[in-house]
């Protein structure tokens, strides 16, 4: 109920446009569609046990700019689904500031935090990493977390 509330609020028009990973769970694809909406992918890169790539992220968000899609939120889906990835304390920093440079509303999706199986994995959360790198406490970021701690 809560991305979907969301995403009915950031989707104004055809002409709006969410970052979605790739690959990705299908509710976030399926609702921009059904929103008229416009979906911007982001590959997560595979080989790097599927961590965020800023040029990915950069290159994306460019493509869609230049394509006239307003660019308006991030979802970002830590630990991941389906890779079940847990991303770096230093991937998630990095894509905070990505959030807050480009003026993009993160959609934290967090809801597999306990289903962590890596034992060498840690995870942090995107209010977390905000809050490490200052961008919580001049309101640096505009932040919506799903299950967060």
């Amino acid at each position: 109920a809560g991305i979907n509330m969301m995403l009915n609020a950031l989707v104004a028009d055809s002409s709006c446009g969410v970052m979605i990973p790739i690959p990705q769970y299908p509710i976030y694809s399926a609702t921009i569609d059904l929103l008229g909406g416009q979906k911007v992918g982001y590959y997560l890169n595979e080989a790097n046990g599927w961590e965020l790539n800023m040029e990915e992220l950069e290159r994306s968000l460019q493509e869609a700019t230049e394509q006239g899609i307003k660019v308006n939120a991030f979802v970002l889906i830590n630990p991941g689904n389906p890779s079940g990835t847990v991303l770096s304390r230093t991937n998630l920093q990095d894509i905070v500031r990505f959030c807050a440079k480009h003026n993009l509303v993160l959609l934290a999706d967090e809801v597999y935090q306990e289903n962590v199986y890596d034992e060498n994995a840690e995870f942090v959360s995107c209010k977390r990493a905000a809050h490490e790198v200052g961008l919580l406490e001049d309101d640096g970021i505009e932040l919506v977390s799903f299950h967060s701690i």
